[in-house]
């Protein structure tokens, strides 16, 4: 779409969302891009038996492998924020999907465990692009109207990509070998490719297109060494000399990224940002709200096959719900029109309310059938609906439109953080809980699997009760979280509504 690419490459903001005819289909593509991106996220977590049959690879490596792709894609989110938009959203946009596809191409030609750590690393990159770029795409091309509604979609497919991981992953297993996963990436990425360069409209940010380097190598270092912090916790300890390095490392590094900020001519961010109360309050309920919908949904995961004895694919399946009760809400336009009805903060309190609220009939459902841990899902997937696309609304308002990518990356890197820390923290209260429960003889036991294992036939069962209330202390610690982070959002953006008028 050479023409339009020329028309719209200087302008962004509102004259780019002029009700450009193809803006639905185009935010088709720039969901179909997204979804790839989340579902690499959580669709290798069911791969682990066969990574380790076929490369060889141990515990470690298999961390490595898991895990490669989320630092490296934390880490660069704010960059490619910034990179989306000096050089161009839709440029950046077929960069990344370049960059994908070859990358998944790579993944699924590895032999050894280094070359699939390398590949993974390499697919962060090419993602960190598409979750910048798709969403400040999305905010160039719609109007202050449509936007709501256009975001919720987004945020819904996000959804639905992080929970259909698993059961994706299984499906593939059921009928191929690992290769398959990264395979399937290869022709959706040629389809976004060939619409994204026919439909997508150029646009960029006004003004000289240089990219703040010692500002991108700073964020990037100090973000990937507080995630890495925060992932290796559970598995090392959190006083583990490996975390606590580079937990300090990281905190010194964007310590010396907001100084070096404050002076330069050209920030990567605009940390003037951080002086409105609807941005505080926006950050930190993405924050609180992936804290704890990520580190819930990873404990009921554990949950569903530990406890209840279902399988990686059938666990996936017995969590859809949540998914698809995002996916409804928001295609449906309810989400939007509620948003509307209620309002930016109120809609994100009570979201987040009903988050919490389903979090806690989770952890404390029966497990001898799915009714309870269904409406469960059903109100965890109805807050988020309703919470998280008037959050990254409220992100993105409180960002100038031709700072899009700029507004995704702080969104996207919270979110990630958020998503790590909820993973590792709940996962680290859940297990200490879990130890002190277990008797004397067993205390030694890490994990689940292990005690288990240890346990004479006559403990399992008290094994596996231990394990269940460990997981409900822990959901519970996770919707007080989200409690917490409504309450604080919606009161802070009801305050900068209230300075504004």
């Amino acid at each position: 779409m050479s023409g339009s690419g020329t028309a719209l490459a200087e302008r962004s903001g509102p004259p780019v969302a002029s009700r450009l005819g193809t803006r639905w289909l185009i935010l088709a593509v720039l969901c179909l891009a997204q979804l790839v991106v989340v579902l690499d996220n959580t669709v290798l977590t069911v791969a682990v038996p066969a990574l380790g049959r076929d490369l060889a690879a141990s515990t470690a490596d298999t961390q490595w492998i898991i895990n490669a792709y989320a630092l490296v894609l934390s880490g660069l989110l704010l960059t490619a924020g910034s990179a989306v938009d000096r050089y161009g959203r839709r440029r950046m946009l077929l960069v990344g999907l370049v960059l994908f596809g070859v990358a998944s191409l790579a993944a699924a030609a590895a032999r050894s465990p280094g070359q699939l750590v390398a590949a993974r690393a390499a697919l962060g990159v090419g993602g960190a692009l598409l979750v910048t770029a798709t969403l400040a795409v999305a905010i160039q091309i719609f109007d202050r109207a449509e936007r709501p509604r256009a975001i919720g979609i987004w945020a819904a497919v996000h959804a639905l990509g992080f929970a259909a991981g698993p059961p994706v992953g299984g499906l593939v297993l059921a009928y191929a070998d690992w290769p398959a996963i990264f395979l399937l990436n290869v022709p959706v990425v040629v389809v976004c490719l060939v619409a994204a360069g026919l439909l997508v409209p150029e646009s960029r940010r006004p003004g000289p297109a240089r990219l703040d380097l010692a500002g991108a190598l700073l964020s990037g270092a100090g973000l990937t060494a507080v995630v890495y912090a925060v992932i290796s916790a559970p598995d090392h300890g959190w006083t583990a000399p490996a975390v606590v390095g580079a937990a300090s490392a990281g905190a010194l590094l964007l310590g010396l990224f907001v100084a070096w900020e404050r002076r330069v001519a050209y920030p990567m961010l605009d940390l003037h940002f951080f002086r409105d109360r609807r941005f505080v309050g926006a950050v930190a309920g993405v924050v609180l709200i992936t804290f704890g919908s990520a580190g819930s949904l990873f404990l009921l995961a554990q949950q569903l096959q530990f406890v209840r004895g279902n399988s990686a694919w059938e666990a996936g399946l017995r969590m859809a719900p949540f998914a698809l009760t995002v996916v409804l809400l928001n295609f449906a336009g309810i989400s939007a029109w509620l948003i509307r009805l209620l309002g930016t903060p109120v809609a994100i309190a009570s979201g987040m309310t009903l988050l919490a609220v389903g979090l806690v009939v989770a952890a404390y459902a029966p497990t001898d059938g799915y009714a309870v841990l269904l409406l469960a899902l059903v109100l965890m997937g109805t807050g988020c609906a309703l919470a998280n696309p008037a959050i990254v609304d409220a992100v993105m308002s409180a960002i100038p439109p031709e700072k899009a990518g700029a507004g995704a990356g702080v969104d996207g890197t919270m979110a990630e953080v958020g998503a790590s820390l909820g993973v590792a923290a709940l996962g680290a209260v859940m297990s200490a809980r879990f130890v002190a429960a277990l008797p004397a003889d067993l205390a030694g036991a890490g994990s689940f699997p292990a005690a288990h294992a240890a346990a004479a036939e006559w403990q399992r069962a008290g094994v596996a009760d231990a394990f269940g209330a460990a997981v409900a202390t822990s959901q519970t610690v996770g919707a007080v979280a989200v409690l917490a982070g409504g309450c604080l959002a919606g009161l802070l953006l009801h305050r900068a509504g209230r300075r504004t008028a």
